[in-house]
């Protein structure tokens, strides 16, 4: 770096203003403070990812005293429980790697805070704090010291609304400005013709033109300056050095060919070169907003809550039907998807999904609780405060805490091919034009400009996403919702699927129950039912569902056991339900079905028989399955229904019953250790633990909320049959994305070899390089839908 430079933030430094200290010049105490922060914090490396990446910190004396006002920073709070407190903040200033780094290093600054996430397409970062020991105003003077100035509008947040950016927008219509009336001022120059009365004033217009062509140069184009500047800086090339070179060689050249009257210039291709460009990054982003609302407003989280009707009735409902003011139920285990009012008398609400901290919290009635959090123990009703916030729940789903170690093949190709394609164009360009230079100059510059331009990787590069994200689309009109896209890769990759058995394979609606043991009384059965209620096991789903409750009682103890049973106290009355081992009963091992054993005051009553309904379709689908995959189905169940199942399934298909659930995990982990690819299917209580071990967890949901953050997606229980639709699109995903690589890199090649042998025009190589972009976009999407109605009738045929 210059010795004039600050050490920083990289600024020019006058000398009356120079401040040295560690043997560093900075262009004002500002800069020297937030290199002393840094180093007194051991955070030194901050400078090793870009050279002077610092901004320098602004005077805010007095500027964020309204966050002394507890009533303001709760609004702008997103989450606000006991000391923990959860806030996002849009910084303008983020930009490089440095910037991710020290942002999410904030709690080696500052005690109080937890932890800090970046997210860079946004700007914006997440903190977490302990607001006994720091405070929403000392962050933001933090983060504004150190060069990182909050923008806190708080009027948008009243308002909802986000300032919308029309930057570009403006700047396609001022290039679209220029490139008209610069076209329609060159009628004369194009036609060449030395009767037109016009030409006498051909120099004036020459000049018109260049004039004309300033503003499209420094205002349309300098986001390609800005971009290359940064990338320079950086030490890495990115695809706008050659587009930000090409039309600076071109503004040079034509201003060269005005001053010394060689001819009219390519004023006109500069201006219809930035218009085309511009253009075709709008449609890249209007895309890219398409892609984000229909995965956030219109594909939901297949998942029901109970709403409680004013007589006290209760039916399940999806989750963006919920309505500010509904009234909810919410059972032990179950995802609280709205912020509201609980109405109960306590609650004990876990918000491991929202901070990572997995410590219950004790709530009493008319106490705020916050969507994410987890209820456990008895049944709570609550009142909505707000509609459900589908993207607030993709975000926390996406957490980097839930997310599992994958590598993304796709992605370590267009990232190889990114890095090395700008050096080699420069230098194909370079040595190209060095060729025709001495065979003719005018030729040399068209074509080092042309290649400059056609050569494009952003097709490349936006194969990927567009792809996934119009998967992603499909699969959640369909029902199925995945975290993520790298999930879309790893299904693809899958050899093999493991199914539970209980409330996957078998549905939860009503089927025949019988029971077996002592008569139970009218009030033995208000009791069981109302202990049921609070629980979201199948089992206890659907027995619920069978016993007719007509009084509503409180709890006064509610536990419950996985993979074993409950234990309940209710008007003085102490009820047991679960495995004949939870009771110590060994009545099981003669009648060898599922049960729910039923124990009332400390006496064995007997118990409740289940004639499992497996779902429609099982058949076909592990018939289609079996072809590919390896499959296994495990049971926390005995093995009674081990005939029914081998008549029913391939032969193929291993069958595993009397499994608890941490080892339902082990198998899954032994699978894994012989270089399986797992796919674990189940129902997201009792298989939490296996579904965060496999590659790929899904969780079957049919009318009831039952999330794990771990699983890697969520399958509405009427879309069973069609899992073989799902492993197979999502192979067909994968072949779309290499099949529009090849697409891609023909491209490239047919462009770059008209553009050397000096047969593409700069202009022309400018409406083709955003046709490349529409036409990868359109390829991806018109064979994603093709493979989604194919793939569909299969499903629907068999």
């Amino acid at each position: 770096m210059d010795a004039e430079n600050c050490f920083h933030c990289g600024t020019e430094i006058h000398k009356k203003e120079e401040v040295i200290f560690d043997e560093k010049r900075f262009c004002c105490n500002g800069c020297k403070t937030v290199y002393e922060i840094f180093s007194q914090n051991d955070l030194t490396c901050y400078y090793d990812f870009q050279e002077a990446p610092g901004a320098t910190p602004q005077d805010i004396q007095g500027k964020y005293d309204f966050l002394n006002n507890a009533d303001i920073v709760t609004k702008l709070l997103e989450f606000q429980e006991d000391t923990t407190h959860v806030v996002s903040l849009y910084i303008p200033h983020i930009h490089c790697s440095s910037c991710i780094w020290i942002l999410e290093n904030l709690q080696k600054i500052q005690s109080g805070i937890n932890s800090s996430q970046v997210n860079f397409p946004e700007k914006k970062v997440r903190i977490t704090y302990d607001a006994t020991k720091t405070t929403l105003k000392k962050i933001v003077e933090l983060l504004s010291s150190i060069g990182y100035e909050p923008y806190i509008s708080l009027e948008n947040f009243e308002s909802g609304k986000k300032e919308i950016d029309r930057s570009l927008i403006y700047k396609i219509g001022v290039a679209f400005f220029c490139f008209g009336n610069i076209m329609l001022l060159s009628f004369p120059e194009y036609f060449e013709a030395e009767e037109f009365w016009i030409n006498q004033y051909r120099g004036f217009f020459r000049w018109l033109i260049f004039a004309i062509s300033l503003p499209a140069f420094f205002y349309s184009a300098s986001g390609y300056y800005l971009s290359a500047y940064k990338s320079i800086k950086s030490g890495l090339l990115n695809i706008d050095i050659p587009i930000a070179l090409g039309i600076i060689i071109m503004f040079i050249r034509s201003t060269v060919d005005i001053i010394f009257d060689y001819g009219q210039g390519f004023f006109d291709s500069m201006t219809g070169l930035i218009f085309f460009m511009l253009l075709g990054k709008l449609f890249q982003q209007k895309t890219y907003a398409f892609l984000s609302f229909e995965r956030d407003y219109k594909s939901y989280f297949p998942i029901a809550v109970t709403k409680v009707a004013a007589d006290g009735s209760e039916t399940s409902v999806q989750v963006y039907q919920i309505e500010k003011g509904d009234r909810l139920l919410i059972r032990n285990q179950e995802l609280i998807p709205v912020d509201g009012i609980l109405i109960s008398e306590k609650a004990s609400i876990d918000y491991s999904f929202v901070t990572g901290e997995a410590v219950a919290i004790e709530k009493k009635s008319g106490d705020k609780i916050f969507a994410g959090g987890k209820q456990i123990g008895k049944v709570i009703e609550m009142e909505v405060l707000f509609s459900v916030s589908q993207s607030y729940l993709t975000q926390l789903w996406s957490n980097d805490v839930f997310q599992k170690k994958v590598v993304i093949k796709h992605k370590t190709i267009t990232d190889t091919i990114s890095r090395y394609f700008t050096p080699v164009l420069l230098s194909l360009a370079f040595i190209s034009f060095l060729y025709w230079i001495f065979i003719d100059l005018n030729t040399a510059f068209n074509v080092f400009t042309a290649i400059l331009i056609v050569a494009c990787p952003c097709a490349l590069a936006l194969t990927a996403p567009f792809t996934l994200g119009n998967v992603l689309r499909i699969l959640g009109r369909r029902k199925l919702y995945l975290k993520n896209a790298t999930v879309i890769e790893q299904l693809a990759q899958v050899d093999t699927i493991v199914f539970d058995k209980t409330g996957t394979i078998t549905t939860n609606k009503k089927t025949a129950i019988t029971y077996e043991g002592i008569p139970l009384t009218t009030t033995d059965l208000q009791l069981l039912g109302n202990v049921l209620r609070g629980s979201n096991h199948p089992l206890s789903r659907r027995l619920y569902d069978f016993i007719p409750l007509q009084i509503k009682l409180n709890l006064t103890h509610f536990e419950e056991i996985i993979g074993k049973g409950i234990v309940a106290e209710i008007e003085g009355n102490t009820i047991k339900l679960g495995s004949s081992q939870f009771l110590k009963t060994m009545t099981e091992n003669t009648h060898k079905k599922t049960k729910v054993h039923v124990e009332i005051n400390q006496e064995y009553k007997g118990s409740f028989v289940f004639n499992n309904q497996y779902r429609i379709g099982l058949e076909q689908l592990f018939q289609e399955l079996a072809k590919k995959y390896n499959l296994s189905v495990l049971s926390g169940d005995n093995d009674g229904e081990r005939k029914i199942l081998e008549k029913m399934l391939p032969e193929s298909t291993t069958l595993v019953f009397n499994q608890k659930p941490e080892q339902k995990l082990q198998y899954i982990k032994e699978l894994q250790e012989k270089g399986r690819n797992v796919l674990m299917i189940g129902d997201g209580l009792n298989d939490a633990g296996a579904l965060a071990q496999s590659n790929i967890g899904i969780s079957i949901s049919e009318n009831v909320n039952v999330f794990s953050p771990a699983c890697d997606g969520i399958l509405d229980a009427s879309q069973f049959q069609k899992i073989s639709f799902f492993m197979q699109y999502s192979k067909n995903a994968m072949k779309t994305i290499y099949m529009s690589f090849g697409l891609s890199l023909m491209y490239n090649c047919i462009g770059l070899s008209y553009a050397i042998s000096g047969n593409l025009s700069p202009l022309v190589a400018a409406i083709i390089m955003p046709l490349s972009t529409i036409t990868i976009v359109s390829f991806v999407t018109i064979m994603s839908n093709m493979y989604a109605k194919q793939t569909k009738k299969v499903t629907q045929d068999f």
